[in-house]
């Protein structure tokens, strides 16, 4: 009898979805060791945003036919390096994209009314009582809302924005929405710097590459207008944190909001201390039912290629 494959999970996920796989494979759900260890003789491997499979990786697991991500991104796994050893990628497109655009909301409201400095005063024993102005923000509703990248995440959280609070739509991309899609919106396309300079709030859901390090950065932040805020629910390293930190030290920019940052889990320090700022741990899909779609979906993956059959959602690489 020939031996099951062998499938080491790297992040703990739901019960139910470990079950599918356990039935199936022999699985490495709860290894101590470093990754790199657990998939010397892996034939599968399902990963999250965090763990890194590199080209090193890679290299050490001979045997290795999927790698899985429950996330949508793949920014830490080296596709060129399994596209050689004919590797199959898959990601998580789809099941987190609602879950993601309603937290996405969430942080644009927080970064517009000043939420988190606000309740910080108030736990802390400091507030004073009413006061006219008191952390008075910005308003969402009618104002203009600046979306980097509108992809299936982006064009959620317009819909919500557009129906549900009345903002007037600017939109930066690679390319122009068709018309089906933009003119229910009332999406008008500018190249991103138009965009920062006239956004009232900035939204960021672009994916992360070369292209896209620091795409927002000193001379970006600049361009906005000192009322304006900026949400990243893209990746860590699309937003320069540093910089970002500085502008709103200077007053130079009304508020932030970030679910993701570079170099996660550690966060820059001045981020931390940074006025008007509100900070999230890369929490935007992390509701019971999306993080269990997730999952099960790159079971599915892995399922279908260690039988022999083709990936759901397959990566190009």
């Amino acid at each position: 009898m020939a031996a099951r494959p062998h499938v080491v999970v790297a992040p703990a996920i739901a019960p139910e979805v470990l079950a599918r796989l356990q039935a199936a494979f022999d699985v490495d759900a709860a290894g101590l060791q470093p990754l790199a260890a657990r998939c010397a003789h892996a034939d599968g491997l399902l990963v999250g945003p965090t763990e890194r499979v590199d080209a090193a990786l890679v290299a050490a697991c001979p045997r290795l036919r999927i790698v899985a991500s429950l996330a949508v991104g793949t920014n830490n796994i080296d596709l060129a390096a399994c596209a050689q050893r004919g590797i199959t990628v898959t990601n998580a497109p789809d099941v987190l994209t609602e879950t993601t655009a309603d937290l996405g909301l969430a942080l644009l409201l927080a970064a517009a009314r000043n939420l988190s400095t606000a309740e910080r005063e108030l736990r802390t024993g400091n507030w004073r009582g009413w006061a006219v102005g008191h952390h008075a923000g910005a308003d969402v509703h009618g104002a203009v809302l600046g979306i980097v990248g509108m992809g299936r995440i982006g064009q959620a959280i317009a819909r919500r924005a557009v129906h549900g609070f009345g903002m007037r739509l600017r939109y930066a991309n690679r390319r122009e929405l068709p018309p089906a899609v933009a003119t229910p919106l009332g999406a008008q396309w500018r190249p991103l710097d138009a965009l920062l300079q006239e956004a009232d709030h900035v939204l960021l859901t672009v994916p992360y590459s070369a292209t896209t390090h620091h795409l927002i950065g000193a001379r970006e932040l600049a361009l906005m207008p000192p009322h304006a805020t900026l949400v990243n629910l893209a990746r860590g390293g699309v937003v320069d944190d540093a910089a970002l930190a500085c502008a709103l030290r200077q007053g130079r920019l009304a508020g932030a909001a970030l679910d993701v940052f570079e170099g996660e889990p550690r966060v820059h320090p001045e981020l931390l201390t940074a006025p008007r700022c509100t900070l999230t741990p890369h929490i935007a899909s992390a509701s019971r039912a999306t993080r269990t779609a997730m999952a099960a979906l790159a079971a599915d993956n892995l399922l279908a290629v260690l039988a022999g059959q083709a990936a759901r959602t397959p990566v190009q690489p």
